[in-house]
């Protein structure tokens, strides 16, 4: 499977230059060339080249529709061409052939044997990206001027597409977060070669240590990370031990590349932030579930969660999503449906059983 030649850096740096304006002077252009050069370096294994279809009508990449300004997105397609087979290349992700984001936030999964789509949430976060810089910029910053703050999340295409013409903002790699009613699945998109990404744990990990979270918890913790003031190694190690009953910084080495040290620092920051805990015996470190979830009393030596955006289809959408994982939420030990409002683990006989034991 070849994926597309990588967009040329010169289309990007016309793109920043047309949205970023005076920002994007000389100095700036030598740190996109830079950070062009290093996203290629960290190549990772693709899964499969997608075709971009926005309204019917396809286009060679992402940011070709970046460029149209004046266009108003119905829905976008993402279809995989060709569509790799069903097998160990998916691990830890769900098979598709196409997914249809449509204006509303809403998703249409459509799988890979022949059969009706799943309806679906659907989410766009930045990943690795390029804000233009001009040298004042950067002098200002050193000084202690005021840091400018992106946009993670966004609930749909139009309004990441609105994020990065305002700000001049390059994206390199997002995330399509499908958020079904029992689980998120979070598919990594390269923009510069137009291909979707296997999953980092992919051969790396087997997919029994896989948790399968519910979409209630990936969304707390996919907003977290999307408030970017994680590295962008510690921002992936985070979802990966998420999903995980525990991991060591070998394993995690493994599955990201690069040395031990350098993802046991990234660990340690998490640490700090009681994100993850760490057993000094074991070398594994352990997901803080709770700190992943909003909370109106801030966590010891932690800040408050902040929501992310106040759009209202957002709040509506989130709200539906967890509604239905209410409603099908269950009783670990005998399968019973648990009743609406506060959650406690088990059902009310099974507690009642439990007790008496």
């Amino acid at each position: 499977m070849e994926s597309a030649p990588p967009v040329s850096l010169s289309d990007l740096d016309a793109l920043a230059r047309r949205f970023a304006g005076e920002r994007h002077d000389a100095y700036s252009e030598r740190l996109l060339a830079r950070a062009y050069e290093e996203f290629l370096s960290r190549r990772r294994t693709a899964l499969a080249p997608f075709v971009l279809t926005a309204d019917g009508r396809e286009l060679a990449n992402f940011y070709a529709l970046l460029a149209e300004p004046e266009a108003t997105i119905g829905s976008i397609e993402f279809r995989l061409d060709p569509v790799p087979p069903v097998g160990a290349a998916w691990e830890f992700l769900q098979p598709f052939e196409r997914i249809v984001l449509r204006a509303d936030g809403s998703a249409d999964v459509h799988p890979v044997e022949p059969g009706p789509p799943t309806r679906a949430i659907a989410r766009l976060l930045l990943r690795e990206h390029y804000l233009p810089r001009s040298r004042t910029d950067m002098d200002r910053a050193a000084a202690g001027g005021q840091r400018v703050e992106l946009p993670g999340l966004f609930g749909t295409v139009d309004q990441g597409l609105a994020a990065c013409r305002q700000q001049g903002l390059v994206p390199f790699c997002v995330t399509l977060l499908v958020y079904f009613p029992a689980e998120r699945i979070q598919y990594d998109l390269d923009l510069f070669r137009s291909s979707l990404l296997a999953d980092p744990r992919a051969g790396r990990l087997a997919a029994s240590r896989r948790v399968r979270r519910t979409s209630r918890l990936s969304w707390s913790l996919d907003r977290m990370v999307a408030r970017g003031d994680l590295s962008l190694l510690a921002a992936r190690a985070i979802v990966v031990v998420a999903e995980s009953n525990g991991l060591t910084a070998v394993e995690l080495a493994h599955i990201f590349g690069g040395g031990r040290e350098i993802v046991d620092s990234a660990l340690q920051g998490l640490v700090a932030r009681q994100l993850l805990s760490y057993d000094h015996r074991t070398g594994i470190y352990r997901p803080q579930l709770d700190a992943f979830l909003p909370s109106t009393t801030p966590r010891p030596g932690r800040a408050a969660v902040t929501p992310a955006g106040t759009d209202p289809a957002l709040r509506m959408s989130v709200q539906e999503l967890l509604a239905a994982a209410d409603a099908r939420a269950q009783c670990p030990l005998c399968g019973a449906p648990l009743p609406e409002g506060p959650r406690t683990i088990l059902c009310a006989d099974c507690t009642a059983k439990v007790s008496a034991t």
